[in-house]
């Protein structure tokens, strides 16, 4: 089957351009403004905007071990929903990804209900302890996107230097969740001003950024592909700013919340309750400045779904960990594009290009003979923010009732549409 979508302003890398888009065998087989085939299935855009699909490298899918969180079908329908093709889940899952048969289970069902490309992070550790007996790394290299802890980091540096060598020799990725455990003293929201005014117990920025630091030194002396990931404070941003100006192989990924939303917003409820917590007003701008400037990489969503009732304890007693995919693009097109901070050619850059640069997960590029992996965006739709709309099963997110635009109304992977709302 052959797919014609007309009159669409297509992403060119630079720009949009109107034009039309021939797919065939999953593949883009023509962009032009008179091509045809009478024997496609035409989709006419009517002047939206077409762009590679959106690629997530930071999600939480929960299975196996927590389908009651979420489930592999229901998060990539979301994602699928949302204009995504590809996501990375991290390894929080039960058994963990630290063996052939642990990542297996999860592939098993990746494999029978996925409805886009999910690729899944082996841990670093066994059992994702951020300490002791390392994975290993050999036998994990094909099945695994890369290597996490995700949910905690790596304590001891000579486990971390151990498991960059080994990575740089197999030419694989490190993702890591930066956090000194030592310095966490019990806090669940950031050590700022509402903390300090409301009772609550802080976790400070150094406990993210020392072992951001820790861990460029390392990745420079090793020469480990090192992303970091979900960053939220100015040092961090100043930090990887100067690693990649010495060199050091180091990427990294903030979220949309830390860019549009800052501890002065919190309110006592679980749905404003991450890890990394949401920072100051001052780190917020320096993470805009780190997307302006290059430092920052990617925009992921850290998508992290939980049952209602372990969101419904408030600021203290909630899980941590909000859902994402589903307003991630809205929300940043709404707050960043028009308000005129970033340009949406920066923002698709982030969420579609880099992503898959980055982690090989294919060009983004709408090229004839690329892949058909493509999204087509409504950016007049305007609508609120209501969870029970969302497909995910998770509900929690402090964009709740925002007033935004932009709509993905087209997903197509492979030259199949795997979502449409036209």
């Amino acid at each position: 089957m052959s797919m014609l979508i007309k009159n669409a302003f297509v992403f060119t890398g630079d720009t949009f351009i109107m034009n039309n888009v021939l797919i065939n065998g999953g593949k883009i087989a023509a962009i032009g403004v008179s091509i045809s085939d009478d024997s496609a299935t035409v989709i006419d855009a009517q002047g939206k905007y077409l762009i590679p699909a959106f690629a997530d490298v930071h999600v939480h899918l929960r299975e196996p071990g927590f389908s009651y969180k979420e489930t592999i079908a229901a998060g990539t329908s979301a994602a699928a929903k949302a204009g995504y093709t590809a996501v990375c889940t991290m390894p929080n899952v039960n058994p963990v990804p630290d063996s052939v048969k642990g990542i297996g289970a999860q592939l098993d069902i990746i494999n029978r209900d996925a409805k886009i490309h999910v690729y899944p992070f082996a841990s670093i550790t066994k059992g994702r302890k951020g300490a002791g007996e390392l994975v290993d790394f050999e036998s994990l290299k094909d099945l695994a996107v890369g290597f996490s802890d995700d949910g905690c980091g790596v304590q001891g540096e000579e486990d971390m230097k151990a498991a960059m060598v080994k990575c740089a020799k197999l030419g694989r990725i490190i993702s890591a969740h930066c956090e000194v455990n030592d310095l966490l003293h019990g806090g669940y929201i950031h050590y700022g001003e509402y903390a300090k005014a409301h009772g609550h117990k802080g976790i400070c920025s150094e406990s993210e950024w020392a072992q951001i630091e820790r861990d460029c030194r390392l990745a420079e002396e090793t020469g480990c592909r090192y992303h970091v990931c979900h960053i939220s404070t100015k040092e961090s941003v100043e930090i990887i700013r100067k690693a990649k100006a010495r060199g050091v192989k180091v990427t990294c990924e903030t979220a949309p919340h830390y860019l549009t939303l800052c501890d002065a917003d919190l309110q006592e409820d679980g749905r404003f309750k991450m890890n990394p917590p949401l920072r100051s007003a001052e780190d917020r701008q320096a993470l805009i400045e780190g997307v302006l400037d290059g430092t920052v990489d990617v925009i992921a969503t850290d998508h992290a779904p939980h049952s209602k009732e372990e969101k419904a304890k408030g600021l203290a007693g909630s899980a941590m960990g909000i859902v994402g995919l589903e307003t991630a693009f809205p929300v940043l097109y709404t707050k960043l594009v028009k308000t005129g901070v970033i340009t949406l050619e920066k923002l698709i850059n982030m969420m579609s290009i880099k992503p898959r640069e980055i982690f090989n997960l294919g060009s983004g590029k709408i090229e004839a003979g690329e892949v058909a992996d493509l999204a087509l965006l409504d950016l007049d739709c305007e609508y609120t923010v209501d969870p029970d709309e969302f497909l995910s099963l998770g509900r929690a997110t402090p964009f709740e009732g925002w007033q935004v635009c932009g709509k993905n109304v087209l997903t197509v992977m492979e030259g199949k549409v795997v979502y449409e709302a036209l």
